[in-house]
């Protein structure tokens, strides 16, 4: 009984700290699941349904604060969804998913140690082109893993100066959803079913998620416990990479 406490309160924490920087949480949640001994068929549409309620949260309230871009997010998303559906339908197993997942851990590792505070004063012109690439290429990640994408999109959208942290924040929720949509349709195509325990993951992950969310789109940032979220997070890339 203790274990199962400690694993909802984990998920609590992962979905209010990514919620409050407009990421849905599914590589967080995956950890969490890896690290409990979870197969990865059900991690995988787990994590997706768990996104798409965190995320649609999150964007829905920095939506409200208008921070959202539609001329940005369209070439991305229009790339990114048929490819996230086909990635959806593809199976990878065991020790290959959970090493694949430990390295895609590393990249919130940076997203929350690294860019947490980047001040973009001077934003750039984004390119379409561009845009189709980064889009379809994250989406195709996205279906394979069970990701929403925002983690890799985040850091490409800040370095690149398109956004700033508040509309990088918008723009990957609902890019999230859309991913976490076309995924979990992947999976629904591939015949998976739901087990009863996910309504309890939802339940808690909806709490945990319209508090951060709320709290980072319209009272204040996180700085230290995103890093302390960055250093978690870097002990289970680690522990998934070297099993």
């Amino acid at each position: 009984m203790d274990t199962f406490i400690i694993f909802y309160v984990l998920l609590f924490i992962v979905a209010f700290l990514y919620a409050s920087v407009g990421h849905g949480g599914a590589s967080g949640y995956l950890a969490l699941m890896a690290l409990y001994g979870i197969a990865p068929d059900v991690m995988k549409p787990t994590a997706l349904l768990l996104n798409i309620f965190v995320s649609l949260i999150s964007f829905m309230q920095f939506y409200k604060a208008r921070h959202f871009n539609w001329k940005i997010f369209l070439p991305l998303a229009l790339a990114s969804l048929p490819l996230a559906f086909a990635g959806g339908l593809m199976v990878i197993y065991g020790d290959v998913y959970k090493k694949i997942l430990g390295v895609l851990l590393l990249l919130p590792v940076i997203r929350f140690a690294f860019f947490s505070n980047t001040d973009v004063t001077e934003m750039k012109k984004p390119s379409v082109v561009l845009s189709v690439v980064i889009g379809g290429t994250i989406g195709l990640l996205s279906g394979m893993i069970g990701i929403g994408g925002g983690i890799i999109l985040s850091p490409i959208l800040l370095l690149l100066k398109w956004t700033n942290q508040k509309q990088t924040a918008a723009i990957s929720a609902l890019f999230i959803f859309i991913n976490s949509l076309a995924g979990l349709g992947g999976q629904l195509v591939k015949g998976i079913e739901f087990n009863s325990s996910m309504i309890g993951y939802v339940a808690v992950a909806l709490v945990g998620g319209l508090l951060g969310s709320w709290l980072g789109a319209s009272k204040f940032n996180q700085p230290v416990l995103r890093k302390i979220l960055a250093t978690v997070l870097l002990i289970a890339a680690i522990k998934l990479i070297t099993i």
